[in-house]
């Protein structure tokens, strides 16, 4: 039984509301840089991502050229799907609607309006990063959960009832 979401499945989960785990090559001998991250998709365009112009996560996807970006749903049915691909712009600035629409994604509405104010200096501290998804890996569990579902149903069905006490009223 494969597990395999299709393209587009894999394209709309990515779209949903996760927070991502970004990855990325470290220096040789070194296991990737992998950080949780706030990120953009819309089906069929660049996954978009904005951090610190000068951290390490810029640093290292500059050098690689390219990053993973896996996010999941971990309440059943469990899925998950992992993005990789280049980088295809590193932008210099960001664009503040674009900013406050991440925060709005990620946030209630009066939470993303203070984050926003206290993070200001992000509009000239961050760079927007752009990957173009090219290789999907993906697994959605929904027939798991489905059939362990099912098996709960008989076991309970197969259960003998359980005897009331006799009622002592009289």
């Amino acid at each position: 039984m494969s597990f395999a979401m299709t393209r587009t499945a894999c394209e709309r989960f990515l779209a949903d509301v996760h927070v991502g785990v970004l990855s990325v090559a470290e220096a040789p001998g070194r296991a990737p840089l992998t950080v949780p991250i706030w990120y953009a998709y819309r089906p069929g365009g660049l996954l978009t991502v904005l951090t610190g112009r000068t951290s390490v996560k810029a640093r290292r996807i500059r050098a690689a050229g390219r990053f993973t970006l896996c996010v999941q749903q971990e309440e059943p049915p469990c899925r998950y799907v992992s993005a990789t691909g280049p980088v295809v712009a590193i932008e210099d600035r960001v664009d503040p609607d674009e900013r406050a629409a991440l925060a709005h994604r990620y946030l209630p509405p009066a939470t993303a309006a203070a984050y926003l104010l206290a993070t200001a200096e992000q509009l000239t501290a961050d760079v927007t990063v752009r990957m173009r998804p090219e290789r999907w890996l993906s697994a959605d569990f929904t027939a798991v959960t489905e059939r362990i579902a099912a098996l709960e149903r008989s076991a309970e069905a197969q259960r003998p009832p359980l005897e009331q006490p006799p009622s002592g009223r009289g």
